[in-house]
This record gives C-alpha cells, sequence and structure tokens, in this order.
C-alpha cells in the first residue's frame, strides 16, 4: 500500500483548510464555521464545509482534541470513508456540567487519515481455540 502525499481538499464558504499545528502531528485540526452553544450533557453538530478525497485503502478518524476533552469535557467521534466527498460533519458531545462557547474559528476536533485493510467477512462454523477464548470485559486483570 502506497503513502499518501497530498489530500485533495475542496472548502464551501467559510470553511477553514485543515492543518496541522507542527509538522510531525497525526492529525489535521478541523475549524467551525460558525459560533454555537453545546448545552451541558448534550451535543450539538457543526458543518466544516471541508470536504476531502480520501483515495480507497485509506480512511479518516475524527478524533476528539485533548484539550477539548481534558478542559471541557467535549468529545468527538467519526468515520470519513473513501469516497465519501460530501462536507466533514462533526456532533461534539459536551459530557461536562458546564454549557461550551464553540466561536467561529475554533478548532473543534481532528482529522487523522490512516490506512486500512478491507477484509471480506465470510461465516464461520466455529473458530480455533485461543488462550483467551470468550473471556472479556476485566478478563486480563483488575476486574
Amino acid at each position: 500500500m502506497g503513502k499518501m502525499q497530498m489530500l485533495e481538499v475542496i472548502l464551501d464558504e467559510g470553511a477553514i483548510m485543515p492543518r496541522r499545528a507542527h509538522p510531525t502531528d497525526a492529525g489535521l485540526d478541523l475549524f467551525s464555521r460558525e459560533e454555537k452553544v453545546i448545552k451541558a450533557k448534550s451535543s450539538a453538530v457543526f458543518d466544516t464545509g471541508v470536504h476531502v478525497n480520501i483515495p480507497e485503502g485509506f480512511v479518516g478518524m475524527i478524533k476528539s482534541k485533548s484539550g477539548l476533552n481534558i478542559k471541557h469535557d467535549v468529545q468527538s467521534e467519526g468515520v470519513v470513508d473513501a469516497g465519501y466527498t460530501g462536507a466533514i460533519v462533526v456532533k461534539l458531545y459536551n459530557h461536562g456540567g458546564e454549557d461550551y462557547l464553540v466561536a467561529k474559528g475554533d478548532k473543534i476536533t481532528q482529522l487523522v487519515i490512516m490506512p486500512i485493510e478491507t477484509p471480506t467477512p465470510v461465516l464461520a462454523a466455529a473458530f480455533e481455540k485461543t488462550e483467551r477464548g470468550d473471556n472479556g470485559f476485566g478478563s486480563s486483570g483488575r476486574k
């Protein structure tokens, strides 16, 4: 699988070009085009106006900004699949006890581009035995 050198981007009116704060950052910051309050214990949707052309064999992961998460309990999560060229729309969740004001131009989330595999699911009658088996939550340490 080849390394992606460039990511084609189209911007709607008022959208800000995704960018990294530092050249070695994994995520491209995405910005708000509007001012909006995210009520405490609620969520709000933001249309970034950013369109990307992610090639086959890659995925865009929408990941929380650590500062928003740690300081304000605001998180985001999502997937941008290859071939999707619509605007990236982000849902921000405010898990905190106070309303949070997002200003126009604020960094609201980040887009991390990653290579992926796309195996075809096939039905199996059983799996080979493994050390873990079907032991799930808490099976490898503190319960």
